[in-house]
Order: structure tokens, then sequence, then C-alpha cells
């Protein structure tokens, strides 16, 4: 078989469906497996079976990636999510022992070729990634936010709650705890309030501006992002159907052309052979 017929043949099949649903159904056994080697109870049962299914499995991924580089070749670095899975597997091949040997526990990180593997896992990764700029925009205008509001603490509650509001860090960082809504009221605003009966006053704007507003904000942009991106792969697909539907149309349309051109040719010769009779 020619080599590249035999390249062409080993990359349709390790991107068939059935080769992809094993490799998925691997990647939750490894994940299960990697879950169970930090038990020490288990390990001192099963231990050695677990780690000759990690190896079995980091194996069959080995292998996997190798056949995509034979198939694609160059073409294999082309594509982001090959090479987060070539980054995966390849820190999972780090020696146990020696100065890298910290990075071992990096190799849980084969749990997240699942992301690579779903279709609609990748479409919310790709959604994130391309909300990144406008997350941005927002993530600077909250941090102007927070820094406005962190010099008014420190200057208003700064000298009686030091270990809160003592300086524009300490301020900055007990406003995100607020956003965040945990122990913001009784821990936090109420004491402030019984020196301070007003600071209800300056609270209450920061939580509606930062944790109702900005917040939803975020959403807003990635909730937005991923319906652009829906639109487009539908409008991709029809442009896809119809292109290929004019395409067909216009062969089905050569076809009978040349039918009729046919047809017209053995009227013409009936008409001489009946005139020749």
């Amino acid at each position: 078989m020619p080599e590249p017929l035999f390249r062409s043949r080993a990359g349709i099949w390790i991107e068939s469906k059935p080769v992809q649903h094993a490799i998925v159904a691997l990647i939750v056994i490894n994940a299960v497996v990697l879950g169970l080697e930090t038990d020490a109870g288990v390990m001192a049962r099963i231990g050695p079976v677990l780690k000759l299914i990690d190896h079995l499995v980091l194996g069959v991924f080995v292998v996997e990636i190798g056949i995509k580089l034979f198939a694609f070749r160059l073409r294999f670095f082309s594509n982001p999510w090959n090479l987060f899975d070539f980054t995966v597997v390849a820190i999972a091949l780090i020696p146990a022992s020696g100065p890298l040997a910290v990075l071992r526990a990096l190799r849980v990180l084969r749990v997240l070729r699942l992301i690579s593997m779903v279709p609609r896992l990748r479409f919310v990764v790709e959604a994130l990634l391309r909300a990144v700029p406008g997350i941005a925009s927002i993530g600077a205008l909250m941090l102007i936010l927070f820094y406005v509001f962190a010099v008014m603490a420190t200057g208003l509650f700064g000298a009686g709650f030091p270990e809160w509001f003592g300086s524009i860090g300490a301020s900055m960082y007990t406003l995100f705890q607020i956003m965040t809504l945990e122990s913001w009221s009784m821990g936090i605003v109420r004491p402030v309030m019984a020196e301070h009966p007003y600071a209800w006053v300056y609270f209450i704007p920061f939580i509606l501006i930062a944790t109702f507003t900005m917040l939803n904000l975020f959403i807003g942009i990635i909730v937005d992002t991923m319906q652009s991106m829906h639109s487009a792969e539908h409008t991709q697909d029809r442009e896809q159907i119809e292109e290929t539907v004019h395409t067909d149309t216009g062969e089905i349309g050569r076809q009978v052309r040349a039918l009729r051109d046919e047809i017209r040719l053995l009227r013409a010769e009936l008409g001489r052979e009946r005139g020749g009779g």
C-alpha cells in the first residue's frame, strides 16, 4: 500500500467515532484511577493494579498521539486541541524522580482531554476564549471601581477597622469578600455600622454595582459570545447546504440537457430512417 494512502487511512481511522468513543471511555477510566490513587487505603489493597491500568491507558494515549503525528505530520500541530493533547500526554511521561518529579502531579491534567474529545465541551471553552477581550474590559472597569471604593473605605473606616480597611490592599480584599456576599452583613457591615450608622449608604450601592451589575455583565458577555458562535455555525451549515443544493441542481440541469440532446438525436435518426424507408 502506498505510504500517502496508508497515512490517509490511519488518519481516518484514528478520527473515527468508535475510536474517539473508546478514547473518551479510557479518559474517564483514567480519571477514576487517578482519584483512587489518592486514597492510601485503596492503594494498600490494589495499588499495583491501579498503577498497571494507569500505565496501560497512558500507553494507549501515546499510541494515539503517535498515529496522529504519523497521519497528519506537521498539520497535527496546526490544531490547538492537538497541541493541548500532546502537552498533556507529554507531561504524564515525565520521570517520577529527579528535579522535574513535581510535575508528575500534573498528570491529572489528562482528565482535561475530555474537553478536546467532546464537541460541546470544546464549544464552551472556545466561547470562553473568544469572550476574553470583553471579560478583560469588564475586569478593568471592575478594578477601577474597586480602587475608587477602596480609597473611600480606607478614608472612612480605616481608623476604626484597620484589619479590614487599614490600607488600600486590605480594603480591596474586604470589598472582594463583600462582593461575593460571603459573611458580608454579619461579619463586616453590621460591625462597621455599629460605629458608623450610615455606612449602609456606602455598602449597599457597592453591592448593587459590583455584585448584581458587574458580575452579570461577565455572564452576559459569555452568553452573547456563545449565541454568536451558535448563529455562525448555523449560518455556515446553511451556506454549505445551499452550496451543495446549488451544485446538485446544476449537475441535474446538465444531465437533463444532455438527456434532451440525446432524445433529439434519437428522434432525428428515427425521422431519417422513416424518410429513407
